[in-house]
């Protein structure tokens, strides 16, 4: 390996090949669940170290200072994972080593910040007050028709609702002090109706290299609401070149504004379909998730991470961008509640029509809660490449209904008696007895 090193905060496995296939020698340090994944594959020479917590910057340096490591001169820090951004440059500082900009890094994770720089800079955005304290919105000016309500620096949709009205909003703040929400700072925005749109990215030394579209087959946030799955899908540079059009100032005047010289970043933006009007929603100093790796990389020959990693470094990738032009995205996979006994495994799927990748991130054993909440929580998702987009919707379904049929969960909250008799609807065939011994 060269004498590159690069200290990852939160286990990215994309970041982990691209440090193998650029020599570059990785220190990772992780939380407990990806830790105790088994799922993360270290490029020979890296150093693996378990953490605490991945957000707070005592854990990061007392870890490295345990391991023998608080002096070691990294070329830079990265990390994928949203709420360790300011951490990031926060060790950045600490330690002397290339990183994000720490106000830039701010500016990339409160959104109340975010839009007020994008305000000033005349980026369309919507209109937004802060919510000091969501126990207690006595004070919070209602200036909307409808709005959206969000943790300030949250992320996948999380803890996020939409309220109509004051009586909405003092709800919330009931439902909110009764689950003792822990971040209470919240945003409260102006509701944009219409299509919403993501902007993945690449920039370089302040210049946006790069920039593909996708579009939420509905909003996430209509999605989590109706308990609805998530699929979405990239948009055509050629196909659909008008979405480019209208989203291209909005990406590059945001990117500008904001600050962001080096790395990648994933954008939410609102589209008008009646009037073309695009808006810009918030935007992250990393890829998006849900396969956003996958669908970029097999759509536009863009690899995320190795752009990430490579920025990090201040070595300015060299993209090769190429259409793929059949349509490209991703149909989330979920499960009832219940704990999970069996699903079809990834080549199973592979075999499906349509279908060229696929990832489970539940394992079987594993509990599976009544309700989605956010945006990542999915059982395994599927990487779908069809000829139209009316093929893609199509297949949506169809793929998920394949793998429900397979999906084997045991119910929740069942009496013995119920579960004895689940297991013989499952398996009529294996006798489970209940029966009294007779004597030899």
């Amino acid at each position: 390996m060269s004498n590159a090193s690069v200290l990852l905060i939160g286990a990215d496995p994309y970041v982990l090949r691209a440090c193998e296939r650029h020599g570059v020698e990785p220190v990772l340090l992780c939380n407990s669940g990806a830790y105790d994944s088994g799922r993360i594959r270290m490029p020979e020479g890296g150093t693996l170290i378990r953490v605490d917590d991945v957000t707070n910057v005592e854990d990061l340096l007392a870890a490295l200072h345990r391991e023998g490591l608080a002096d070691r001169r990294f070329d830079a820090i990265q990390t994928t994972w949203e709420f360790a951004v300011v951490t990031a440059a926060a060790l950045g500082a600490v330690l002397g080593c290339r990183v994000i900009e720490p106000a830039t890094a701010l500016r990339m994770r409160d959104k109340s910040l975010q839009k007020a720089r994008l305000r000033a800079a005349g980026v369309p955005v919507a209109r937004s007050v802060v919510v000091p304290d969501i126990f207690d919105v006595s004070d919070v000016p209602w200036e909307f028709e409808r709005a959206v309500l969000k943790p300030i620096a949250g992320g996948g949709t999380t803890s996020t609702s939409v309220v109509g009205d004051r009586k909405d909003l003092e709800k919330v703040s009931r439902e909110r002090r009764e689950e003792r929400e822990t971040s209470r700072t919240f945003l409260l925005e102006e509701f944009v109706p219409g299509d919403e749109w993501m902007a993945e990215g690449v920039v370089f030394d302040g210049e946006v290299l790069f920039f593909g579209l996708g579009v939420y087959s509905e909003p996430c946030l209509d999605a989590i609401t109706g308990q609805r799955p998530i699929s979405l899908r990239r948009l055509d540079t050629v196909q659909e070149a008008e979405a480019y059009q209208r989203a291209e100032p909005v990406v590059r005047d945001s990117i500008a504004a904001l600050g962001l010289r080096d790395g990648v970043f994933h954008m939410e933006l609102f589209h008008d379909p009646a009037t073309g009007r695009v808006v810009f929603s918030e935007c992250a100093a990393r890829r998006g998730g849900a396969m956003t790796q996958e669908q970029v990389h097999a759509k536009f020959n863009v690899d995320l991470a190795e752009a990430a990693l490579l920025c990090a470094l201040g070595r300015q990738p060299k993209l090769d961008v190429r259409l793929h032009p059949k349509v490209v995205g991703c149909a989330g996979l979920y499960g009832p509640a219940g704990v999970v006994i069996d699903y079809p495994t990834a080549d199973e799927l592979l075999q499906q029509p349509d279908v060229a990748f696929a990832q489970m991130w539940v394992p079987p054993g594993a509990n599976l809660n009544t309700r989605f909440s956010a945006s990542a929580d999915m059982l395994g998702a599927v990487l779908l490449v069809t000829e139209t987009v009316k093929d893609f919707d199509e297949r949506v379904p169809q793929v998920r209904e394949w793998f429900q049929d397979r999906l084997v969960v045991a119910e929740p909250n069942l009496t013995s008696g119920q579960r004895w008799a689940w297991q013989g609807r499952r398996s009529p065939e294996r006798m489970h007895r209940d029966w009294l011994y007779e004597g030899a």
